[in-house]
């Protein structure tokens, strides 16, 4: 039940939840108040000082907004709503005050550093800062940290807000960082000098309202005004997190988050924010043909006349990689099926329901995990398989939810009941007492681990009936961004992967590069890195990657997103859907679109939920029947989280931080 209160900011009365900080009630009347160590998404530190406001009536000296809840002021004396005032020249001097103490040590870097452009503490002294310091000591210096390969660290710039500490601690689930000393000897430091252990570690970038945090991949490369920002989505792993890609000239900068509170909030994973370095690296930009089993350079209508020829007459079968936007998806499937041949979009084996949706997404949205007080995970591990969910089931779980897993034991960094790691466990949670999960808010989540094995229809089933018996939601956590807009147009074959390349003579593999395709078959690969799949090829046909051509992308709730382009092509590869198009001409069977356009119009007449972009549709679908589950352990999905698909692969980085956690993973502590 809300608690409504009353309260005057600058002589507009607005009316706000009780609960709400006078700093929230500030911005619900239109007033922006500075600040530095205030964060919606973190709890509260009151240190900074800086979004100091008066309350008429109150003390005689101005209270910091952050901290102050709207409940705590009293009403005038007859009774009026209290009043704050957010520029009055009491205010105006503390604020002065505030910014000149920051000032005193913070060094005169704006030249040489990474922020400058889109810094809190530039944007702020401009409002608030002197320009002449009254402080003629020399300003401390901090050694620098060194926390990883992700994070570059000037701690001279630091103004202790503890965002970062917060963050790392609170939605990371990390506690390597913190602040020791007091006075002017309170610096932010690692615990015994650690580098950071987290894939979610590069949102403290963003955090850091000074320069004290920036990015080490992206150090001294470029000035935020020299940049064309691009907002898309991230097809790093199922969830769809919303991003803006940076480009300078034909090359992208970095990736950075954007606020979707639906999805991703604000925060990214380390593997979506660093990956640009792999979409510079080992590109196919010019088609090739094999000759005499040697892959030769050719030009376009050589290498489509060669695929053409293939593929006239032969029995066919279609591969849909994990980064394929559904539009392509779409026209390989109308090429591949009215040549009579098949397609598949499952390429790792999961026993996904076709043509059910309730079955192949479930009936919860991501949200759902925020009110949820029972969670029940099998044979996931949502921090490889998707961090920034993670983070949300972290939150969860300090809010009180009891999680349990059937799975492999891992770190999830928060606390789980463990109840077995194979279909056993299962089959007892099924048959055992709900008592503690019914009557609750539910949620059942299925991770792609459970679902490979020959019985995975049975799990799921199983799945799908213990949340009915609970009234709990189920979610499907996918690891591959196209996978879930592949099945929404029927992208897939009964029998699976097996049953749609049995037999096939050629194969036209579109970016699948985690699948062996066995000797014997042409196989034609279109795609845009020279992965696994390229190596394999007899035809290369060179595609766009996510962030070089327009896509719409189906996240793991079913939420159907748009992807823009935010720059283009290397050379001669091309936008994925028009090479399909282009292919379907040689072989006389032209598509019926000459756009991009004309081919959604024909999209949505196929699958009319796709035009309901950004929204969560209500899923429907038969339950499944109850099978008989096999003896096997859940094996993981996501076998190393830095190198699931082939952009990731190609990053120098991306291999770094693969090393690194296995040398740590490794590491035996000898205990003397």
């Amino acid at each position: 039940m809300s608690d409504l209160r009353k309260i005057n900011i600058d002589g507009t009365e607005v009316e706000v939840d009780g609960a709400m900080t006078l700093i929230q009630a500030c911005e619900e009347a239109g007033v922006e108040i500075p600040r530095f160590c205030y964060h919606e998404r973190l709890s509260i530190a009151g240190n900074c000082r800086m979004c100091l406001v008066e309350v008429v009536g109150g003390p005689p000296k101005p209270a910091a907004s952050c901290a102050m809840q709207v409940r705590d002021l009293r009403p005038g004396p007859e009774g009026q709503a209290p009043v704050v005032k957010t520029n009055s020249p009491m205010v105006k001097k503390a604020r002065e005050g505030v910014m000149e103490f920051m000032l005193i040590n913070h060094p005169l870097d704006c030249p040489i550093c990474d922020q400058g452009g889109e810094c809190d503490l530039q944007d702020q002294a401009v409002a608030y800062g002197v320009d002449f310091s009254r402080f003629r000591e020399p300003k401390r210096a901090v050694d620098d940290l060194d926390l990883g390969p992700l994070v570059s660290t000037a701690m001279t710039r630091c103004i202790s807000c503890t965002r970062c500490v917060r963050f790392t601690s609170e939605v990371a689930g990390i506690t390597q960082m913190g602040q020791t000393g007091r006075g002017e000897d309170a610096e932010i430091t690692s615990y015994l000098g650690e580098t950071l252990d987290s894939n979610l570690q590069g949102n403290i970038i963003d955090l850091c309202p000074v320069g004290a945090l920036t990015s080490k991949p992206y150090a001294f490369s470029a000035r935020p005004w020299e940049l064309t920002k691009t907002e898309t989505i991230d097809v790093m792993d199922a969830l769809g997190a919303n991003i803006r890609v940076d480009t300078k000239g034909r090359e992208v900068m970095r990736i950075l988050p954007r606020n979707n509170d639906g999805v991703n909030e604000e925060w990214i994973s380390d593997k979506t924010r660093f990956v640009w370095d792999g979409l510079r690296r080992q590109r196919l930009d010019r088609p090739y043909v094999r000759v005499n089993g040697k892959l030769k350079p050719a030009t376009w209508p050589e290498a489509l006349n060669a695929a053409a020829t293939a593929m006239k007459g032969k029995k066919l079968a279609g591969l849909i990689g994990d980064l394929v936007p559904v539009e392509a998806a779409f026209a390989l499937k109308q090429l591949i099926e009215g040549q009579g041949g098949k397609v598949e979009c499952r390429t790792d084996n999961a026993r996904l329901p076709l043509g059910n949706r309730a079955g192949y997404v479930g009936t919860a949205a991501i949200e759902d995990i925020d009110s949820a007080k029972a969670i029940m995970l099998i044979g996931t591990d949502p921090r490889s398989e998707s961090p920034v969910l993670n983070a949300r089931l972290r939150r969860a779980w300090i809010n009180g939810a009891i999680i349990g897993l059937i799975g492999q034991p891992v770190d999830l960094t928060y606390d789980y009941k463990h109840l077995g790691t194979d279909r056993a466990a299962l089959e007892a949670l099924h048959n055992g007492d709900h008592s503690g999960a019914e009557g609750k808010d539910t949620l059942v989540i299925v991770g792609q681990g459970a679902l490979r094995e020959a019985d995975g229809l049975a799990v799921l089933a199983h799945a799908q009936k213990f949340a009915a018996d609970t009234g709990s939601k189920l979610m499907v956590l996918h690891t591959a961004a196209s996978r879930v807009g592949a099945m929404d147009i029927g992208a897939a074959t009964e029998g699976g992967m097996a049953a749609a390349i049995d037999g096939a003579e050629v194969i036209y593999n579109l970016g699948a590069d985690e699948v062996e395709i066995e000797a014997g078959a042409f196989v034609i690969y279109q795609g845009s890195h020279g992965d696994r799949g390229a190596h394999r090829a007899d035809v290369i046909l060179p595609g766009a990657a996510y962030t070089e051509e327009n896509g719409l992308f189906v996240n793991t709730e079913g939420r159907p997103q748009l992807a823009l382009r935010a720059g283009f092509a290397p050379g001669e590869a091309k936008e994925n859907w028009a090479i399909l198009r282009a292919l379907s001409a040689e072989l006389d069977a032209k598509l019926g679109y000459g756009s991009l356009a004309q081919l959604r119009q024909a999209l949505v007449a196929a699958a009319p939920h796709l035009a309901q972009i950004d929204q969560v549709v209500a899923n429907e679908g038969e339950a499944l029947e109850l099978g008989p589950l096999g003896k096997a352990a859940f094996l993981p999905a996501v076998k190393d989280f830095y190198l699931t698909n082939p952009v990731a692969r190609a990053s120098e980085l991306m291999a770094e931080l693969s090393a690194n956690a296995k040398a740590r993973s490794g590491q035996k502590v000898a205990a003397e």
